[in-house]
Order: structure tokens, then sequence, then C-alpha cells
């Protein structure tokens, strides 16, 4: 354990992502949970992720414009998919988004197949790379997030139904998932709203919010400290705050 290794430098922009990412994830892990479709978010981080493998495949600029359009083209196309499903068949749509989950991870280990680095950039696509964030990728993700919390104030999820609730999510996932990895747009997504379901309404969000900023915060430490993949640690992390949350609020309901 070495302490010099609390960088701010790095740690800090790495942290600010993660706050970022819960600003959207938090509202929609609650409705998530609220609809009963778990895995939608691994399976259209997968979407966006392999949206990102197809357009590194044909040449397009690392985090240029048109590698953006190409993840968010992608998710939005699943997204679209998912909600076509969940009209159709509603009974099944959990494991329709578990298949859609499964063959979009089949589709990009066969587009990376071919490229000596395809395993790095699977790993990258499953963990992230919270640490190695810059400004442009911040400034991407704020204005993203910023969309996204606009319309669920304005009420577009009640609005334009389950397109409307696909879509919003498709652009959040699309923005974190090239950041963070598709393990912790899960983790964000659902623990701070598992957490604190038992919780108050009034209280249920502030919760959500202080558990998932606890978790990040602590994992970025502990990862550095103990120079282990941050993606991991942060994920165990806030299982941990999520478990001592749900274990606090309910050991204070029984009395």
């Amino acid at each position: 354990m070495s302490w010099s290794a609390l960088d701010w430098g790095i740690l800090g922009p790495a942290l600010i992502a993660g706050l970022l990412v819960l600003a959207t994830h938090v509202p929609l892990g609650m409705q998530v949970l609220d609809r009963g479709i778990v895995f939608i978010d691994l399976a259209v981080a997968q979407m966006a992720g392999l949206g990102v493998i197809v357009a590194d495949a044909l040449g397009f600029p690392d985090r240029g414009v048109a590698m953006q359009a190409a993840a968010v083209s992608a998710a939005l196309a699943g997204a679209a998919l998912l909600a076509w499903t969940e009209r159709r068949a509603a009974q099944q749509q959990e494991a329709l988004i578990g298949v859609s989950f499964v063959l979009a991870a089949c589709a990009s280990i066969l587009v990376l197949a071919g490229n000596p680095h395809g395993g790095e950039h699977l790993k990258d696509l499953l963990v992230g790379q919270i640490l190695w964030v810059d400004g442009a990728q911040l400034g991407w993700l704020a204005g993203v997030s910023a969309l996204v919390l606009i319309a669920l104030r304005a009420g577009v999820t009640r609005r334009f139904g389950r397109f409307g609730f696909y879509g919003l999510f498709a652009l959040a996932v699309t923005a974190s998932v090239q950041l963070v990895g598709v393990y912790l747009v899960f983790s964000s997504l659902i623990i701070p709203a598992l957490a604190t379901r038992s919780f108050s309404a009034l209280r249920r969000t502030t919760a959500a919010y202080a558990l998932g900023a606890a978790g990040f915060a602590l994992g970025l430490m502990l990862s550095a400290l103990y120079d282990l993949p941050s993606g991991a640690v942060i994920a165990w992390a806030l299982a941990g705050c999520g478990f001592l949350a749900a274990a606090w609020h309910g050991r204070r309901a029984t009395r």
C-alpha cells in the first residue's frame, strides 16, 4: 500500500466521471427495477460497445465523431428493437434482453477475431478506463447527462412510453460505457436503486446518490492504494456501500 498513489490529478477526473454517470443512472436504475427489466443495461451497453468495436474495425478515429455516432446508432437500434419486443412479447422481454446481450457480445468477439489486440479491446469494454478520462470525454459525458436529466424532468418517459424510456436509456448508457465499462454501467444502475428500494420516496434518491458517490470514491482510493483494477474494485465498493445502507435502514425500520 502506497499513500503516494493517491494522485488527485488522476483520481479527481475519474471521480467526476463517476458522479456524472450516477447523475443519470440512479433515476434510470429506479425505473429499470420498477419495470422488471434488470438486464437491459447490460444488453444496451454491449450493443453500444459493439458499435464502437465495429467503428474501430472500419478504421474510424478513436473517440472521434464517427465513433460516437456508431456507438449511439447501435445503442438506439438496440433500444428500438427492445421497445418493439416489449410491445409484442412482454412476457418474454427479460429472456429476449438476455439473448440480445449474448448475441451482441458474440458479435463483438467475432469482429475482434482477427485483431491482435482484441483481448485488450474486450477488457476495456467490460471494465472501462475510468482512470484515464480526459477533459473532452468529461465534457461529452456532462452534455449527454444534462440532456437526459432535462428529458427525465420534462416527463419524456411518461409522454412517449417505452420508446421514450428506451431512447433516453440508450443515450445515457452510450455515454457512460466507453468510460466506465459494461460492469460499472450495470453496477451504477442497479446497486444504488436496489439498496434503497425500501427507503421512503423522499429519502430514496438522496440515499442512492450518496451511496453511489461513496462507492466510487472508496473504490478509486482502494484501487490506487493497492494497485488493483479500478472498475472491479469500484463495483465491489458500490456493493459494499449498498449492503451497509440497506442493513442500516433495515435495522432502523425494525426499531
